[in-house]
């Protein structure tokens, strides 16, 4: 366990407890909200992220070592934060640690998918039901990160895409239980977003093509690889994750915040599409985006 700073650093100041602070949209929802003068528990999954935390930003964030995955190391996690605030509630809790699984779902090993899901729908919901006293005691807010991908689901994302459809139901649950309790409940839905995360699909995708049987490579590998290039393109030209921290702000400190943000680079035009337009229209453009042979029944098998 890495040890916290004196609990004194934090009396007096609305504290929030971020999950997956090591990079991209944690790492930069955590630097928003300390520029903002919140304390933040910074959890992270190994020791030299955490102390990489404090060379960086010295005593004003607290870093907590967790495996969201893990109920014993949660729970831990949760004594650590207790001990730290004393009598004190915690203000709000971000979730934003998740990994992305992808591939085509004929071949998608089960260990992979359910492990998609432990991450980012079973963890997620774990660390927040252990959190939820804290909260209570203050009526904090509970924000979660989804995505676009909540609302479409694009070729060889349906495990991603899947388990943030998932995180976006137990969401909008929590949202209508925890009214009565005062205390609100936001999703927020990044689109096209540019994090250090692009370069790690591509090198997973390209190992997992070489896993394939040889059958499987030569249906698949030719158009899996497309459509990686192109959506690590979209990812590159994405937003900064700083347009998401600034929306996890204003879910935290809004007096009515709304119930679901979206934000990111064509963001609010693929929501529009998803409900505007048919299925199969929508399937046509989706493949065309993503490098999907268009004509039904063009392969051999």
């Amino acid at each position: 366990m890495y040890a916290l700073t004196d609990a004194v650093t934090t009396s007096r100041k609305p504290c929030i407890f971020i999950t997956g602070t090591s990079s991209g949209i944690g790492r930069a929802c955590l630097e928003r909200l300390l520029s903002a003068s919140f304390a933040v528990f910074a959890a992270v999954r190994h020791k030299s992220d955490a102390e990489e935390l404090v060379r960086v930003y010295g005593d004003r964030v607290h870093p907590v070592v967790m495996d969201l995955t893990d109920q014993d190391s949660i729970a831990a996690a949760v004594c650590q934060v207790e001990a730290q605030l004393g009598t004190e509630g915690l203000t709000g809790l971000v979730n934003c640690a998740g990994i992305g699984v992808s591939g085509p779902v004929e071949y998608i090993p089960l260990a992979e998918l359910r492990r998609q899901f432990e991450v980012n729908v079973f963890g997620q919901m774990a660390v927040t039901q252990a959190l939820l006293p804290l909260l209570r005691r203050v009526k904090g807010r509970i924000v979660n990160i989804g995505s676009i991908g909540n609302r479409l689901t694009i070729p060889f994302g349906g495990p991603l895409c899947a388990s943030k459809h998932a995180l976006a139901a137990l969401n909008d649950a929590l949202r209508q239980e925890l009214y009565p309790w005062g205390i609100h409940v936001c999703l927020i839905e990044p689109a096209s977003i540019s994090t250090p995360a692009v370069d790690k699909l591509v090198a997973d995708n390209e190992l997992f093509i070489g896993t394939m049987s040889a059958k499987a490579q030569s249906r698949y590998s030719m158009i899996f690889r497309e459509f990686t290039r192109r959506a690590a393109a979209r990812e590159k030209g994405g937003s900064p994750p700083s347009v998401v921290a600034e929306v996890v702000l204003e879910a935290l400190t809004a007096t009515r915040p709304r119930t679901r943000y979206l934000c990111g680079k064509d963001a609010r035009l693929l929501a529009t599409l998803s409900w505007l337009l048919p299925d199969r229209l929508f399937d046509r453009l989706r493949r065309k985006l993503f490098g999907i042979p268009h004509h039904f029944g063009g392969l051999e098998s």
